[in-house]
């Protein structure tokens, strides 16, 4: 499984979203795409003001919705 995770340079909550994906890694069997929102217009204008963003399968996890539990849930129905 690839999991996306939208982001872009010096973004606190990015750093610790990622953290939480990266120990996760361990548990469990995925790949982390890491998208820079300011490599494709597209990705700036859907997610500036969101991120970190994070895609599973079509199930979107924005700032607040990324936490540990939420996040292993989303993980473990998807695997």
């Amino acid at each position: 499984m690839i999991i996306n995770f939208y982001t872009k340079v010096d973004c606190l909550l990015c750093k610790e979203a990622f953290a939480l994906l990266e120990t996760l890694k361990d548990l469990y069997s995925f790949e982390i795409n890491i998208c820079d929102i300011h490599a494709n217009d597209e990705w700036l204008e859907k997610y500036f003001l969101l991120i970190p963003v994070i895609d599973i399968n079509g199930t979107i996890l924005i700032g607040d919705d990324i936490e540990f539990s939420r996040l292993e849930q989303v993980i473990q129905e998807n695997i």
